[in-house]
């Protein structure tokens, strides 16, 4: 007895149950030939974009049969048959962070206009799971791999770097590694954040930065207020304060540190600025001094931050916008043009940051 696709008989299904239908069975390449009158290589000449070597009514005809049958390629196959599949991995610290968001819908316009798709990995600031991922990547065998990670080492990317899977990494290097780098630039954007502080009178800046040690951008910035301020010819004095928010109890004391070094710039007629070293930071500092100081706490003390998310606008702080978007799309960029066999040098795409001032510093 003969079935129509999609149906079952009733023996499958008790004998007088509810027939569940099966889903319609895809066409396939052959099918199309079939439809189109032709053989498979034709359709997959059609397929890879080598229409010079059809005639304009083969192509008519595999056109028209691709529509009638709604067929739709499995690029998955079709890759691993050339030896390509077009996966990238993604492997990003902490999706919480705007940061990682902006520079994710980057990489995602840059995947959709050269032909890639993006695994995306949140290891959320676990140094473990950055280890299981990158691991996990190249057992699916992706073209390439963007890092912007926390505690990356130069050991733990050898399976990708060495390992002959090109890595572009975003906002951080990974000391023995030698791959492309995109970000900001970070000593000009310090640079941008301290003058514009100087200009407004602040002589007391505190630049409050995560713990720096492992993370190169934050080493960066850190050193660049440290030289900035140095080359200050005026008596404008600054310090840093790690404040480490995954760490309550430090965090909480670096925070009442702040507050008394804030209580002794007033006492001597000091006006006092706190430079968060990126959003999270600012966030966590603008809480703070709103809970401490009340709803009017710009007036004592000023704040501006690296990274511009949407909440600065609403809470009137003022920032280091960065071209994360652009970021994020560069780094696709880099990334394709070595899949394709571009083997230049390391190189290092520094992007510059935009200030966007607003009330924090302008009290």
């Amino acid at each position: 007895m003969s079935m129509a696709p999609g149906s079952t008989d009733s023996a499958e299904n008790g004998g007088g149950g509810p027939t569940l239908a099966r889903a319609p069975r895809r066409a396939t390449i052959s099918d199309v030939a079939r439809e189109a009158g032709t053989g498979k290589t034709s359709i997959s000449r059609y397929l890879n974009g080598e229409l010079g070597v059809l005639s304009p009514d083969l192509r008519a005809r595999i056109e028209a049969a691709i529509e009638r049958l709604d067929y739709r390629p499995n690029q998955m196959a079709r890759g691993l048959k050339r030896g390509r599949n077009r996966l990238l991995g993604l492997l990003l610290a902490d999706l919480a962070n705007p940061y990682s968001v902006e520079v994710l819908q980057g990489v995602e316009a840059a995947c959709h206009a050269l032909g890639y798709m993006p695994l995306i990995c949140h290891a959320a600031n676990e140094v473990e799971m950055e280890r299981r991922y990158l691991q996990l990547l190249t057992t699916y065998r992706v073209e390439g791999v963007i890092v912007n990670a926390l505690g990356v080492r130069e050991s733990m990317l050898k399976p990708v770097g060495s390992g002959g899977i090109p890595a572009v990494l975003i906002d951080r290097t990974v000391d023995g590694l030698e791959a492309d780098v995109v970000g900001l630039d970070n000593p000009a954007a310090v640079r941008l954040g301290t003058e514009h502080l100087l200009a407004r009178g602040y002589d007391d800046i505190v630049f409050v930065v995560q713990p720096f040690e492992h993370v190169s951008s934050r080493r960066e910035r850190e050193a660049a207020f440290r030289a900035s301020m140095q080359a200050t010819k005026g008596a404008a004095c600054g310090m840093t304060q790690v404040l480490d928010l995954h760490d309550d109890a430090a965090a909480e004391a670096a925070l009442a540190a702040l507050d008394a070094h804030v209580a002794r710039a007033a006492a001597r007629g000091a006006r006092c600025a706190l430079f968060a070293a990126n959003a999270p930071v600012a966030l966590r500092l603008a809480l703070h001094l709103k809970s401490a100081l009340g709803a009017q706490w710009q007036q004592r003390v000023a704040l501006i931050a690296i990274d511009d998310p949407e909440w600065a606008e609403l809470a009137g702080i003022t920032t280091i916008r960065q071209p994360t978007r652009e970021i994020g799309y560069r780094a696709v960029e880099f990334l394709h043009e070595r899949i394709e066999g571009a083997a230049p040098a390391a190189r290092a795409a520094a992007f510059e940051g935009e200030l966007v001032a607003r009330a924090s510093t302008l009290g």
